[in-house]
């Protein structure tokens, strides 16, 4: 996927700024899931500037780590150089799991936005709150819910389609061995 080029935010306010950058991330999460991706997108932000994108590609890569929000970590590290993402806002479309909530509490990152929430493995809030656990070295700052009910949707249509699927393979095998 190719980066665009995005425009100056002056003047916006703070929650038209996290809607915008997550607007972003949506766009990159319906890339990945025209590709067979579960559609998570994230976006890197360090003063206002995108510096690094990522989206799944755990089931093309045949990679458990490769989640979006691990991709524009590694991005950003690299193009900062610098594993610590200080001052740094990520804006992902799913609520992070517990790997990519450690990944951003290494990483420093200072906000943490998201759309939707994931009630099964969610590390920043639902199921538990690891980004934001004092016992830890850092705690990451975060918003929820911006973009979210667009986000859900996104990430539910995908597996309801996916189910769907599924299931017509089922009874076209059921089918032929009859």
């Amino acid at each position: 996927m190719k980066e665009t080029k995005i425009p100056p935010l002056h003047g916006l306010s703070d929650s038209e700024i996290d809607a915008y950058w997550m607007q972003h991330a949506y766009s990159l999460a319906e890339k990945t899931a025209q590709q067979g991706e579960v559609p998570v997108g994230a976006v890197l932000v360090l003063d206002n500037q995108l510096i690094a994108e990522g989206w799944n590609r755990s089931i093309q890569a045949h990679d458990p780590t490769a989640h979006a929000e691990i991709m524009a970590l590694k991005r950003g590290g690299d193009k900062i150089k610098n594993y610590r993402l200080v001052n740094a806002t990520l804006y992902v479309t799913l609520e992070p799991c517990p790997m990519c909530a450690g990944a951003l509490v290494h990483a420093r990152i200072k906000r943490l936005v998201y759309g939707a929430l994931d009630c099964k493995t969610g590390a920043a809030g639902s199921v538990f709150n690891l980004v934001d656990n004092v016992k830890l070295n850092h705690q990451v700052e975060v918003c929820s819910g911006v973009l979210g009910e667009e986000c859900a949707h996104q990430i539910s249509s995908f597996f309801k389609a996916r189910r769907s699927i599924h299931k017509a393979n089922k009874q076209a095998c059921k089918k032929t061995a009859k």
